[in-house]
């Protein structure tokens, strides 16, 4: 892998706190895995990540510029615990200023907010990953209106940060459907019929067809029952839009999770993985 240009990941993040809840919530074990995994297949430590969070939205893009983030502990009905757990990476106001100065060269309206802190689409996974919290991170909102067009773009801004040691994450989930979870009968089979529109496109098709398919989403299979508000699919755009000529691969995938659902991760660019053709 050429170390100077990292890849791009899009992130099936799992459920509010569960790192921190590895008793009361065992199923996350493959998914702890494959965060786990990203370091090895990066082969080097970033020098900073940029997170794109299906958790953090404003009406124009938004760039953190927290030189300390606090923590936003943006779930409810978990133990008391969970409200005082912290990651405490530092932030990057000199980048999120590159950041805010990229998007709006690109075209696009661009703000930063220097008190916005880590949501849990930032640090549960991230802790898996570098629990040592030894990497600056920033955030980039989503924009309210989900053009998956506008976040390509913004991801095709980003994607010489690439070559500067900044790793830049989508983190979501595959399948969001909040009350689906509830019925597995329901979300079981519209999770994997999403999930391989999915596969097909982010691995399987070309550059050109890729974006095709993702700028029109909503026409897959089970989209809406996959997606009923796209706030954790939109992510993936930035992260295609920042790797939109590069291979896409599947990074996590298991078909039982949370009791029935399928929920993947890929990858775009080559990681030390997909150089050495084995896993990592």
């Amino acid at each position: 892998m050429n170390q100077h240009k990292l890849p791009t990941y899009f992130l099936s993040h799992g459920g509010g706190p569960w790192p921190w809840l590895k008793e009361e919530m065992p199923f996350y074990d493959e998914l702890e895995h494959s965060l786990q995994a990203i370091p090895r297949q990066l082969g080097v430590l970033p020098k900073a990540i940029l997170m794109v969070s299906g958790h953090w939205e404003n009406f124009e893009f938004t760039v953190m510029a927290n030189p300390h983030p606090p923590m936003v502990y943006d779930y409810s009905g978990f133990p008391e615990k969970t409200y005082h757990v912290k990651y405490p990476a530092v932030g990057a106001p000199e980048l999120a200023a590159k950041v805010q100065k990229l998007i709006q060269t690109a075209g696009f309206s661009a703000n930063l907010d220097d008190k916005r802190g880590f949501d849990h689409g930032t640090f549960a996974p991230l802790y898996a990953m570098y629990p040592q919290a030894n990497v600056p991170v920033i955030q980039l909102s989503l924009r309210s209106d989900y053009d998956p067009d506008a976040h390509f773009k913004v991801g095709r801004a980003l994607a010489p940060l690439r070559e500067e040691g900044v790793l830049i994450l989508g983190s979501g989930l595959s399948f969001h459907n909040m009350r689906a979870f509830r019925t597995p009968e329901m979300a079981g089979p519209a999770s994997r019929q999403f999930d391989e529109w999915l596969q097909k496109t982010l691995i399987h098709s070309t550059p050109e067809q890729r974006l095709k398919n993702l700028l029109h989403w909503a026409q897959a299979p089970s989209a809406r029952l996959a997606h009923p508000q796209e706030d954790h699919l939109i992510p993936l755009m930035v992260v295609v839009g920042a790797a939109e000529d590069e291979v896409g691969e599947l990074n996590y995938h298991e078909e039982n999770f949370m009791g029935g659902i399928t929920a993947s991760s890929f990858s775009f660019g080559q990681t030390a993985k997909t150089k050495a053709g084995v896993p990592v």
